[in-house]
């Protein structure tokens, strides 16, 4: 079962989400592409001691998309190197940015990981514009026929109110007929009891 976390935009909680994942799943982690100083496999790594981490493929230091980041350090990003690690167990695969983030010049984020067979699980939170944000993302992801089994709120923003982040969640939900598996909150190191729903629909996509 392999398990491809997407976000609806840089910075959304795509690493905490996938750390909470491979805990929950017992499950393999794995992120093809980092950029920027950070290491999310490390993040990934510190609430899991002793999780089985694949390496990156590539590794860039500099903060940008994988196309921006490697066109700084010189670096060509070939995707047809970029395959699925082997492992009998579930895999949690993180992606790059949001969807339409480019990995090289005539490939997007989205085109890399629709090749793999994978249930995708949307990480949104709240913002002002989450919403647009949230529900462009998964009309790319339906258009695409990438299989998007929920979303996964991680409450790590606090621009709006308890009741209006429930009233948004509401909303997208109902516009766009997608469950919501989970909500979190930011630096929690466990999900919260919605978990049974989304392990449900992993198991039963």
């Amino acid at each position: 079962m392999n398990i491809l976390v997407a976000g609806i935009g840089t910075g959304v909680g795509k690493t905490h989400v996938s750390a909470l994942l491979a805990q929950a799943l017992q499950a393999d982690y794995w992120k093809p592409i980092q950029t920027g100083n950070s290491s999310d496999a490390e993040t990934v790594s510190a609430f899991n001691p002793g999780l089985n981490i694949h390496p990156e493929c590539y590794r860039l230091s500099y903060p940008a998309s994988p196309y921006l980041a490697a066109l700084r350090e010189q670096i060509t990003i070939d995707p047809d190197t970029i395959h699925l690690p082997q492992t009998e167990r579930p895999l949690v695969i993180e992606s790059v940015g949001g969807l339409f983030v480019p990995v090289t010049e005539h490939l997007l984020s989205i085109d890399l990981f629709q090749k793999w067979e994978c249930a995708w699980i949307l990480v949104a939170n709240h913002y002002l514009g989450s919403i647009n944000h949230t529900l462009l993302s998964i009309a790319a992801l339906k258009q695409r026929g990438c299989p998007l089994i929920g979303l996964i709120f991680n409450d790590n923003f606090n621009q709006l109110s308890p009741e209006d982040r429930m009233e948004n969640e509401k909303i997208i939900i109902r516009l766009s007929n997608i469950p919501c598996l989970a909500r979190v909150a930011y630096l929690s190191l466990t999900l919260q009891p919605e978990v049974q729903l989304w392990q449900h629909l992993l198991q039963n996509p």
